[in-house]
């Protein structure tokens, strides 16, 4: 029993795995590592790599990726700038202070 389920489980996984099957080993990406790529790629303005790197993982994945990224970011700053998270967030949206 436990047999079986282990692999419908891991049918299961294979089904949900985003990257091609080819016959080598390919290397896997987190999704810290896709929205670091997929940032930086958006931010150098590289279609093509935005494109790659978007489709390293979900993308429910690498939107809570990107989110994380801008929040560590924002702390970064406003710690360096001795100013709130708020202020700096609303400073790099070119918003008014609030």
């Amino acid at each position: 029993m436990w047999g079986r389920i282990r692999k419908s489980g891991a049918r299961v996984a294979n089904a949900m795995r985003t990257e091609e099957r080819t016959g080598r080993k390919a290397r896997t990406h987190n999704l810290f590592e896709a929205a670091a790529a997929y940032i930086s790629a958006c931010a150098e303005d590289d279609q093509d790599r935005i494109e790659e790197t978007a489709a390293w993982v979900s993308p429910e994945a690498l939107s809570f990726g990107v989110n994380e990224l801008a929040c560590r970011a924002v702390i970064a700053l406003a710690r360096e700038r001795d100013e709130s998270p708020r202020a700096v967030a609303r400073a790099l949206l070119g918003l008014p202070a609030a």
